[in-house]
């Protein structure tokens, strides 16, 4: 009598997910410093700023050390405790009305046919942590530097973009054990963590 051994199939998936402009219709940087500081100072801090994005624009400055500069500029000197808290707070009443509803319902599918997600963003965790906790997404993001319990406004390690988002995920994840990898986004930023696919999607939920 003979026995047969059944095979056993690799059926490990994973997606990951650029978050602004991918699963949210606007970037989240300027609104939650308009949800934090207000309106006015939003736009006041912009036109203080103006000569740094010029300087970036004219590339003598790297569009990280502009993101530093922007991030100094309204978070440096917020206790880390009462920044989260904030975070938070925009997190449950703004984030939900800047959501694709396209991409929550490509999440509900791909979570039944047994997807592990993950949002992978060059925005501060912070801000997206909740968010990512509600439907059980993994998260990769830039970190925000602190000290003594002190928000500097300096990005800590590398800012989570182009292929420094490939590199995170890698160090993370073996992808080689992946039968399916899915990967969303919606700039030339996110090209290189498109490469890592079997199957990508570009600015997927425009019209969703």
């Amino acid at each position: 009598m003979f026995k047969f051994k059944l095979q056993q199939v690799n059926e490990k998936k994973i997606a990951f997910f650029d978050f602004d402009g991918t699963i949210t219709t606007k970037d989240s940087l300027p609104e939650i410093i308009k949800f934090l500081k207000g309106r006015t100072a939003y736009y006041t801090g912009i036109l203080l700023n103006m000569h740094w994005f010029m300087a970036h624009q004219i590339n003598l400055i790297s569009g990280d050390l502009l993101k530093e500069k922007i991030l100094s500029y309204f978070f440096s000197g917020t206790l880390e405790n009462i920044f989260q808290e904030q975070c938070d707070l925009f997190a449950d009443r703004v984030l939900p009305g800047l959501i694709r509803q396209g991409a929550i319902a490509e999440m509900d599918q791909l979570r039944k046919e047994g997807f592990e997600m993950v949002i992978v963003s060059a925005s501060a965790e912070n801000w997206i942590r909740n968010f990512a906790k509600r439907l059980s997404l993994e998260l990769i993001a830039t970190k925000l530097e602190v000290k003594n319990g002190v928000v500097t406004g300096k990005i800590e390690g590398k800012n989570c973009k182009g292929g420094q988002k490939v590199l995170c995920i890698k160090e993370r994840w073996d992808l080689a054990a992946y039968e399916e990898i899915y990967v969303y986004g919606d700039t030339a930023a996110d090209k290189p963590m498109m490469a890592l696919a079997t199957r990508s999607f570009y600015q997927p939920f425009r019209k969703a």
